[in-house]
């Protein structure tokens, strides 16, 4: 069928979606009540809150967002759709939880249908499950398993995540981190683009501590050591290597002990304690799910207790411009945002080539991405 036109009303209901979504404009700051010192006096924890059951999880700049999804979906049918009643669900905007996953936005397969964004950088990191990516620009992906999408939606794109079910025998779980990383003002306006970071392809470091006890570190971005990240989209705040902008994952074996290195002063450093496992940073104990900020120019060592743990990394030279974020749309000033939407109700950011607003690939597709240019690319 024919997409036309946006109409006001269904442009409103897209907005609301990705306001609630990205938990409004104060999701894009510091928590209010955290105490960052000025300067490293011994204690490198500088200050923590928890990390709610769902919805985003605070971050400071240059992070925008962050939020982990879990979702312990059942069997697929053959719309790769859950194999389950979706009987008491608010279908378009289900993020009830109900018996362990949630269809988000999603009517027939779970996931975010068309939507817009403009002005920042989404990353995608997943740990199992599959994602379809289909966009405004007639690029389309699947990737999961270990992927990691990096998609820059500058001047504006219209995309949509899908989560086919594709394993009709078996459960298919899906657990992922999706992050905003904002672009500073000169580059808010650069053509979109993503890039796809192959599981095989992510440099990953496994440290062994004299008890051999094993910590592996995945660098989507940022170097440890001698190693070094792929190399992330030429607008993108994390290509400088001095904004030392890090995304890792932190896999700890029971009893295992790290030192996280230090980095330069004057960088927002966050540790994201994901499974909430008991385990000490700097010999002082934590056993909650937490955002725990860390002074940048501390050694920091981290001990895990008796299961295995999980932390994400987030940190970055601050951007420092004003955010004007509403919904999808994070620009730097009012105009720009009021600029986005009329941009969106014009021309969709270069409308919609696909017959629905939900589309995946075909079953037997593969991992893959085919991008606007017509160049393909596969893992190894």
């Amino acid at each position: 069928m024919t997409q036309d036109e946006l109409t006001r009303r269904e442009l409103l209901k897209i907005l609301a979606a990705g306001a609630a979504t990205a938990g409004g404009i104060s999701a894009c700051k510091s928590i209010q009540g955290e105490k960052v010192k000025p300067e490293f006096k011994g204690n490198p924890i500088l200050g923590m809150v928890p990390l709610p059951q769902s919805g985003p999880w605070p971050t400071q700049d240059p992070f925008l967002f962050c939020v982990h999804h879990n979702d312990q979906y059942p069997e697929g049918n053959a719309a790769c759709g859950p194999a389950a009643s979706l009987q008491g669900r608010q279908i378009g905007q289900d993020f009830s939880g109900l018996d362990g996953w949630n269809m988000y936005h999603g009517d027939t397969v779970p996931g975010f249908p068309r939507h817009p964004h403009r002005g920042f950088e989404t990353v995608t990191v997943v740990k199992q499950g599959i994602i379809d990516h289909s966009d405004s620009l007639g690029a389309t992906a699947r990737y999961g398993h270990g992927d990691v999408q990096w998609l820059t939606a500058g001047n504006g794109i219209n995309h949509a995540e899908m989560f086919p079910l594709l394993e009709a025998d078996k459960n298919n779980p899906m657990d992922f981190f999706q992050i905003w990383l904002n672009l500073p003002a000169k580059h808010k306006r650069v053509a979109p683009h993503f890039s796809m970071f192959w599981k095989d392809d992510i440099p990953k470091v496994k440290h062994t501590d004299p008890n051999g006890k094993s910590t592996h570190v995945q660098m989507i971005s940022g170097g440890y050591n001698s190693t070094e990240a792929l190399k992330p989209p030429p607008n993108s705040w994390a290509f400088a290597p001095e904004n030392r902008v890090a995304i890792w994952t932190i896999d700890l074996e029971p009893g295992a002990a790290w030192t996280l290195p230090a980095t330069d002063p004057g960088i927002n450093r966050n540790l994201y304690l994901v499974e909430g496992q008991a385990l000490s940073l700097a010999e002082q104990p934590f056993g909650e799910r937490l955002k725990i900020a860390v002074h940048p120019e501390a050694n920091l060592l981290i001990e895990n207790g008796a299961q295995p743990n999980r932390i994400l990394l987030l940190q970055g030279k601050p951007i420092a411009e004003p955010v004007v974020q509403h919904g999808p749309f994070v620009m730097n000033t009012r105009e720009e945002i009021i600029e986005a939407i009329h941009d969106y109700q014009r021309d969709q950011f270069g409308g919609w080539p696909w017959a629905n607003k939900d589309p995946i690939h075909k079953r037997d597709a593969g991992r893959f991405a085919h991008h606007a240019d017509d160049t393909k690319d596969v893992p190894t």
